[in-house]
């Protein structure tokens, strides 16, 4: 099994989160099609940012959902490595399915709490992801099947996976060891990079997972005036973005 150099059994997985999108496009809006969005100017820049970060990374894998938005991501910040791993496409880690009906809403506040809401009762049983949406337990049960998979595979030590919102929450929420109720505290900003190791026992089962890194923003580490939640943030539309009307 291939591990961390100076480790008996451990492996990364640098878990991020794809650059800024603008699901209020007239594109988006018109077509109804918000899992085809693409990354906006800001959202490249991110992706960018955090392919400077990774340049002395050797990645053994790299791994995306396969949303459009993702594999633009993961492809920029592989466009800055020397020798970038092939990019597979592991569809378990799209993001939390949202519900037939989009909620009725007054304003891009309304709707932000609303979506806080679902994310903060996400332990609750039945709980979904907007009414009639995938059940929150659900998406993470398939999030935790894939990265677990990963990990009894063992031709890396270092990996970089490619997700969303949601799903990272989940996972991150899962390797916390407190379920479903720690969800809504994981902030992951767009193109924000988590930095997990996993400690393996000789069958390959987790032994412990340990959270090296939370939601490290390369093109702003410190957050200076990044005083919006993600939320609030995907839904704020930056001028110089704005399509003409």
């Amino acid at each position: 099994m291939s591990t961390l150099p100076g480790t008996a059994a451990r492996r990364r997985v640098y878990l991020m989160r794809h650059g800024h999108v603008d699901y209020l496009s007239k594109a988006v809006v018109e077509s109804g099609a918000i899992h085809a969005v693409s990354l906006t100017p800001r959202g490249r820049l991110q992706a960018e940012a955090a392919g400077r970060a990774f340049q002395h990374v050797v990645f053994d894998r790299a791994i995306c959902s396969g949303y459009p938005r993702t594999r633009e991501t993961a492809e920029l910040v592989l466009s800055c490595l020397p020798a970038p791993p092939a990019l597979e496409i592991e569809p378990a880690l799209v993001e939390v399915q949202g519900g037939g009906k989009a909620p009725k809403v007054k304003s891009r506040a309304e709707l932000i709490e609303q979506m806080n809401s679902y994310f903060s009762r996400a332990h609750e049983p039945g709980a979904a992801n907007f009414s009639g949406g995938e059940l929150f337990a659900d998406a993470q049960a398939r999030a935790v099947t894939a990265v677990e998979k990963l990990l009894r595979e063992k031709d890396w030590h270092t990996i970089l996976v490619v997700a969303h919102e949601g799903i990272n929450r989940l996972v991150l929420s899962w390797a916390t060891g407190a379920g479903l109720r720690a969800m809504s505290a994981f902030q992951q900003d767009t193109g924000c990079i988590n930095v997990l190791d996993f400690d393996l026992a000789e069958d390959g089962s987790i032994a412990r997972p340990i959270i090296k890194a939370v939601n490290l923003t390369p093109y702003n580490y410190l957050k200076h005036g990044m005083n919006l939640t993600s939320l609030e943030a995907i839904f704020e539309r930056d001028a110089n973005e704005r399509e003409p009307d």
